[in-house]
């Protein structure tokens, strides 16, 4: 987290739309979140690694059928950054509303 109050390891595009996207569900199918961002897997994998290491988000991996699949979610720790981080956003848009000030 930064002075401002927002957490640089989730403050970037692509792993903020992770985290919101994991942050609804229980887990998420790798590829179904590699589709919705509309990015490749590596950059997905990339991402991913760098919540990991935050402690922010895990990879499972479990056959079915002849296929091993990817699941991915978001700790506990990762929950509570992300609305953190949100509540940080939305006060900074605030900022921007006369009418809330």
């Amino acid at each position: 987290m930064t002075a401002s109050g927002l957490d640089e390891v989730i403050h970037p595009t692509h792993r903020l739309q992770i985290c919101a996207m994991l942050a609804a569900v229980e887990s998420m199918e790798f590829s179904a979140v590699r589709d919705a961002l509309g990015v490749s897997d590596s950059v997905l994998s990339k991402q991913m690694k760098v919540l990991q290491t935050a402690g922010y988000a895990t990879v499972r991996k479990a056959p079915m059928n002849s296929r091993t699949h990817t699941w991915l979610a978001l700790t506990d720790a990762g929950r509570t950054a992300l609305a953190g981080h949100l509540a940080e956003l939305r006060r900074i848009a605030a900022l921007a509303d006369p009418a809330k000030q």
